[in-house]
């Protein structure tokens, strides 16, 4: 099959297009280069840089494409709060445009949404069925970005898939910018002996998942044409403090250094999804356990951590 992955040059894109080039696909990259890196592009992919904005372009790409796995997107919360134009222009406008183009040419499209749709609904487990009250622009163009591929699914017959992913870690992920993941960034800072900075108390949640196992969920669902316009929440319930993962990371740094600072706007308290659907859908996906991950991606940024030193700035 021939996959386009939107973004493929950040994290959960470089994993992806890694595992279906294992598996025998043949695999397009096209990203902006704004947050993912060169280095992360297998040398058997074929790389096209540009913009999601760019429909022409996006619609010459996808003529040829068997499946678009649209990952590209202008990440993080507090980044949204600081430049919510950008975010609405790349995450609703851009992702209007994949669509358009999967539309013209009858392309399966699998859209990758986010648990912060949710936002100010703090009932947990999360469930696909519960009402959406996104707080920040990241949320809402991910709410908007849904809407779109399921008013796609039903008004052209689009084959559609989407996911919406908690929080994902794992190697390939960013550290060392302003807005990087928390387990790579604390990671990183514990590595150069530098204070990791907890937002709030450190009892706030989250339903961490390996990139591994979302790897593993989305090759299914493109090899096994598993289709799906209403969203699938793709975590497992294993929800986690952050004060539990900084006694664990103590087990590889204990000397590390810990700053309790007040709460970010838009950061929710506790998030856990229910897992019954994803569960009924991948019955075959065993998830990765949250020690061996970690393991796995404190293992990974201790051998390149180099190739991040030099890497681009991301854009405001």
């Amino acid at each position: 099959m021939r996959v386009l992955i939107t973004g493929g040059a950040g994290f959960i894109g470089s994993n992806l297009s890694r595992h279906l080039l294992s598996r025998g696909h043949e695999v397009v990259i096209y990203d902006d280069l704004s947050s993912g890196l060169l280095s992360n592009i297998d040398s058997k992919v074929n790389f096209l840089q540009g913009t999601l904005v760019d429909l022409l372009l996006l619609k010459k790409i996808i003529k040829d494409i068997d499946c678009v796995v649209h990952l590209g997107a202008r990440g993080s919360v507090p980044r949204s709060i600081k430049n919510p134009i950008q975010t609405h222009e790349i995450n609703t406008t851009g992702t209007l445009n994949v669509l358009e183009a999967c539309r013209e040419y009858g392309v399966r499209y699998i859209f990758s949404s986010s648990s912060s749709v949710y936002g100010a609904n703090t009932a947990i487990p999360k469930n696909e069925q519960m009402v959406l009250k996104p707080l920040t622009p990241y949320g809402a163009s991910k709410m908007a970005g849904e809407a779109l591929s399921l008013a796609y699914a039903n008004t052209y017959s689009l084959p559609v898939t989407t996911f919406r992913f908690f929080n994902i870690f794992g190697p390939w992920q960013r550290p060392d910018h302003e807005y990087a993941a928390v387990i790579p960034k604390w990671i990183w800072h514990a590595m150069e002996n530098k204070e990791i900075s907890v937002f709030g108390d450190g009892n706030q949640t989250r339903d961490f998942t390996s990139v591994s196992t979302v790897v593993d969920i989305i090759t299914i669902s493109i090899e096994k044409s598993i289709t799906r316009a209403e969203p699938i929440n793709l975590a497992f319930g294993n929800r986690i403090s952050l004060n539990e993962i900084i006694l664990k990371l103590k087990k590889y740094f204990p000397n590390l250094k810990v700053s309790y600072k007040e709460p970010r706007l838009g950061d929710i308290i506790d998030s856990q999804n229910d897992p019954a659907l994803i569960k009924y859908l991948f019955p075959e996906v065993i998830p990765k356990s949250f020690d061996e991950a970690l393991f796995e991606t404190k293992d990974w940024l201790t051998l390149n951590f180099k190739s991040f030193i030099n890497g681009p700035k991301m854009a405001n």
